[in-house]
């Protein structure tokens, strides 16, 4: 039996598909009934003859990984589990909930495998658990970087570096696990949520730019990764898995291109988006939550370049090409 956290997510969504493809038993842990909806809308999207099969063979179980009693039960039986299920917060005051589903959360996954001796845990960390090497201006990633806090480390970056050392203490004791590092991840689903709302907000109209640099990965990349990680004989290892290295300029003119709506063309310096978020912050006082945080324009001002030639040579694989999964996403939006 394969068990599968964080299954409504954007990734989640997609491993449950491509897992339903070739076995019969999935189980998926949710929060929100009401995402899972999304989940079989995604399943009879990208499979209009099957999908419907498919869903069936998936058994939703309500969870939250903070729930220690709950997880001890329902990984009794299971033999493989990808942990996918992480908060995601660019506000500072979202870190102590973060550091209670990232970091106490993850804790309690690898308890639970360690107490009923899974055979194999697949953990999705990411690439802010992975340390930086600042060389020319840039921040270059790669595996065997060493992982440093300063006062710039966002909140959600100490959460998912503390969650991950979870899993390098449980490999210490035993289990059987690896670690994949993805970047921003792009592919099918709701473009209410995760990194899918770049494209909502390039839809909608975006006049500015700033000078960043990121990597972005197409889902369907990803998910293979990990199964074909999960699967290997691969143990105790972490993998970057981070497709195209790419200004966010030249991102967001090839998304806009292809949703046939004006790029954005107004340069923000680091002046304009300090600003921008304090004044966001200051309307998020009278109307709720700010649109921009310290955090998030530090990331949209930043160039990082990452590495990922250890899991293309793993694998023996090529990324998938960046206008491709942009089409791709765009073509299977989820509403």
């Amino acid at each position: 039996m394969i068990l599968v956290t964080g299954g409504t997510g954007l990734l989640g969504s997609n491993l449950l598909l491509e897992l339903t493809r070739h076995h019969e038993k999935i189980s998926a842990i949710f929060r929100d009934k009401s995402k899972i909806e999304i989940v079989k809308k995604l399943f009879l999207k990208l499979e209009p003859k099957d999908g419907k099969e498919f869903f069936k063979k998936i058994t939703w179980i309500k969870c939250d990984v903070l729930d220690i009693i709950t997880l001890n039960e329902i990984t009794k039986d299971i033999k493989t589990l990808y942990h996918c299920a992480a908060l995601v917060s660019f506000r500072r005051r979202d870190f102590p909930l973060m550091m209670k589903n990232n970091g106490q959360g993850t804790a309690n996954i690898v308890n639970a495998c360690l107490e009923n001796k899974i055979e194999k845990l697949c953990y999705v960390s990411s690439t802010a658990a992975v340390g930086k090497e600042f060389l020319d201006g840039k921040d270059y990633v790669v595996e065997t970087n060493k992982w440093t806090q300063s006062p710039k480390t966002s909140a959600y970056a100490i959460s998912k570096y503390t969650a991950e050392k979870e899993v390098w203490r449980a490999i210490e004791e035993g289990l059987n696990a690896v670690i994949i590092n993805p970047s921003v991840i792009f592919g099918p689903g709701s473009w209410n949520e995760s990194s899918l709302t770049i494209f909502r907000t390039l839809h909608g109209g975006l006049k500015f730019y700033t000078k960043g640099a990121n990597a972005f990965v197409d889902v369907r990349d990803l998910v293979n990764s990990m199964i074909t990680l999960t699967e290997s004989s691969i143990s105790a290892q972490r993998f970057l898995c981070t497709g195209t290295n790419i200004t966010f300029k030249d991102l967001f003119t090839l998304i806009a291109k292809e949703l046939d709506t004006k790029a954005p063309y107004i340069y923000a310096n680091r002046f304009l988006c300090e600003v921008a978020w304090r004044l966001s912050s200051l309307i998020a006082v009278f109307k709720g939550k700010a649109t921009l945080t310290k955090e998030s324009v530090q990331s949209s001002q930043g160039i990082t370049v990452y590495d990922s030639s250890k899991i293309l040579k793993e694998l023996n694989f090529n990324f998938k090409d960046l206008n491709e999964t942009i089409k791709f996403t765009i073509i299977n939006k989820i509403s």
